[in-house]
């Protein structure tokens, strides 16, 4: 996993408004990254993440993820394109720079979610972000929901938890851990949305640039 670096631009002058907010969110997998930041989408600008993987049933390219081949992933990060990439489960990941820019652009707060190894390299690049961490009300949730996705069974679902238990461990480098309750979503949400709120208000807050 690799990024090239970031920087953090001067205080916004007085009377200035505010520069928008980054959003990192993360958690293993099976949390419910996605479900939360579909309820950000209309309120934050959203880049969009690569991926190698294949759409999930209901996924749409360009609005949930950009689905490439290996041959295009490979060419956008040799290109330097990608702020971070990460090798998870055989996937490639990563968001690419012009996503980030162009959200940063439209003026508004900006969410994003990553998997727990983008999240590392995200924090050297923009540390004005805020960074939050999700995590089940009840570990086993997190198996409930893989296997509801249908997506993986056997050694691969045994992989992805063994991956989540050595994940959760990583809440500890995060700014916030937000539990994400079952069935309620839409506080798990609100809850979010207080951090943030906290943290827009926040003097002394940086503007990220990339």
């Amino acid at each position: 996993m690799t990024g090239a670096a970031g920087t953090v631009s001067a205080l916004p002058a007085e009377g200035d408004p505010p520069p928008p907010l980054v959003v990192v969110l993360s958690g293993p997998s099976g949390v419910g990254k996605d479900a939360v930041l579909d309820r950000l989408r209309g309120r934050f600008a959203v880049p969009v993440t690569m991926t190698t993987r294949a759409p999930r049933l209901g996924e749409l390219d360009g609005r949930d993820y950009l689905f490439v081949d290996e041959a295009e992933f490979a060419r956008q990060l040799a290109a330097g394109e990608l702020l971070e990439h990460a090798r998870v489960y055989e996937r490639s990941y990563g968001v690419p720079r012009a996503q980030l820019r162009a959200a940063l652009a439209s003026g508004g707060d900006v969410a994003m979610r990553v998997d727990v190894q983008g999240a590392a390299t995200l924090r050297a690049l923009l540390p004005a972000a805020l960074f939050v961490f999700l995590v089940p009300d009840e570990p086993s949730r997190l198996e409930a929901h893989l296997r509801a996705r249908g997506a993986e069974d056997g050694e691969a679902l045994r992989l992805r938890l063994a991956t989540a238990e050595r994940e959760l461990a990583e809440r500890v480098h995060f700014d916030h851990v937000l539990v994400n309750v079952e069935g309620d979503l839409g506080g798990t949400v609100e809850a979010l949305l207080v951090l943030v709120e906290a943290e827009r208000a926040r003097p002394g807050r940086l503007p990220v640039v990339v």
